[in-house]
């Protein structure tokens, strides 16, 4: 049967990875920010620790810091999390590892000091929560804390920019695309999604569970993309995954 138009471009401009490369993606399920919720804070060492010694690979968020390293932590700000205020990227390593996440004695982790806790026992998926202006700057920092690192690591993110910046920047790491029609930079479904993508240059996928099952999705699979589901915190959605994608990034209530 001859390829669609998608299809002949899918083959030249979104190529099929080396399984070498991101066959460890789909081995074990990721634990989002670690096993996190009332015992563990979300992104912290505690969290880190409770996956690895279950044999789960962990999803981490990183931001950068004044002086340009990459911390672990999901939100632009420390407010949620600690009871202190400010932007990451306003402050500097010395001040960031003074401050307390809320409830613990434990500071905001950097990514360098969390790779060298999880130390190559399971794969580690980084979501860089890039925003317009500071992708560079990010993508920067993860990569020197990525360097030298001996373990299985991916990085990703909903910005399109970041994986297209590893692709031609640090190409040695293997990046991904996350989708997600509630995504800020999501565009319409069809044309405009899929040169998002051809754009972004990904070497692998991560589907927002809520937007599975999906024809895209599927053409992807079949061409073999691995595809990762994303946030899979019920049943439900652990069967609406297993059907539809090669592995799983979710959440545990009750950690």
């Amino acid at each position: 049967m001859p390829l669609s138009l998608f299809g002949l471009f899918d083959r030249w401009r979104f190529p099929v990875p080396d399984a070498r490369r991101v066959g460890f993606l789909t081995r074990t399920p990721f634990a989002n920010r670690g096993l996190h919720g009332s015992r563990h804070v979300e992104n912290s060492r505690a969290a880190i620790e409770a996956a690895v010694a279950l044999g789960y690979g962990v999803k981490v968020d990183v931001q950068f810091s004044l002086d340009g390293h990459a911390y672990v932590i999901a939100d632009p700000t420390v407010d949620r999390l600690t009871e202190q205020s400010g932007q990451v990227r306003h402050l500097s390593s010395k001040h960031l590892s003074e401050i307390r996440l809320r409830g613990t004695e434990e500071s905001i982790p950097q990514l360098k000091e969390i790779l060298g806790l999880v130390a190559g026992r399971v794969p580690v998926l980084v979501e860089l929560r890039a925003v317009e202006g500071h992708v560079s700057q990010l993508c920067v920092a993860v990569r020197h804390a990525i360097e030298g690192y001996r373990g299985e690591a991916a990085v990703m993110s909903l910005h399109p920019e970041v994986p297209r910046w590893f692709a031609s920047h640090g190409s040695r790491i293997p990046r991904g695309l996350m989708m997600s029609e509630d995504s800020v930079y999501a565009k319409e479904a069809g044309t405009e999604q899929v040169r998002t993508m051809w754009r972004s240059r990904p070497e692998f996928l991560a589907i927002a569970v809520s937007d599975l099952p999906n024809r895209f999705a599927q053409r992807q699979r079949k061409r073999g993309i691995p595809i990762l589901a994303w946030i899979v915190s019920s049943a439900e959605q652990q069967a609406i995954a297993a059907e539809n994608s090669d592995q799983i990034i979710f959440e545990a209530p009750g950690w």
